[in-house]
């Protein structure tokens, strides 16, 4: 299963729509999971034309983004595979700038990393989507891989082509790699 991870479209602050690019990156894919931050409908309608979409809601549950087809955190089952998403991953012992690095460097070693994201998730999961920082991050800790796909529209508060990333998933096997759409043609 190919799985396109898209999170901080910020609709229609960085444009109409997300950039034709993405709709590249995501060719062939059975399934887009927005991580959040995308605003309007359209985005997710958007997205849908490519495939189906779930998306996570972001910030005050019922604010802001309130479209029916979000919730703060949602877990999945696929392909013998146990996802949890949500927008902002908010760590007790690190707060919510979980960027590239960060749980090596500051994430107390005493501390499981697992049963927080068992908390978080209200149950036992084996990849981590999730968005807010706008840097793309692939790492795995404690057996546990997680992806922020970054932005792709969004970086450093600047409108600009930025990232999205693929999951491919099979019994047994995860990958997930970060596409930088600046690397292809426009649509």
């Amino acid at each position: 299963m190919r799985i396109g991870l898209i999170s901080d479209t910020h609709i229609p602050a960085t444009g109409p729509e997300p950039p034709p690019q993405v709709e590249q990156a995501f060719a062939g894919v059975d399934l887009i999971l927005h991580a959040g931050h995308a605003y309007t409908s359209q985005c997710i309608d958007w997205l849908a034309r490519i495939a189906p979409v779930e998306a996570s809601e972001s910030w005050i549950q019922g604010s802001g983004e309130s479209l029916t087809r979000n919730s703060q955190a949602q877990v999945f089952e696929l392909e013998g595979h146990t996802i949890g998403m949500t927008h902002e991953l908010l760590l007790l012992s690190l707060g919510d700038e979980v960027l590239p690095g960060a749980i090596d460097r500051y994430y107390p070693k005493a501390e499981s990393l697992t049963a927080e994201l068992d908390r978080i998730f209200g149950r036992r999961v084996n990849i981590v989507v999730f968005g807010y920082t706008h840097q793309a991050m692939v790492e795995t800790h404690e057996g546990i891989l997680l992806v922020n796909p970054g932005s792709p529209s969004l970086i450093g508060q600047a409108i600009t082509l930025g990232t999205v990333a693929l999951l491919e998933l099979a019994p047994g096997r995860r990958e997930a790699t970060v596409v930088d759409l600046t690397t292809l043609g426009q649509a």
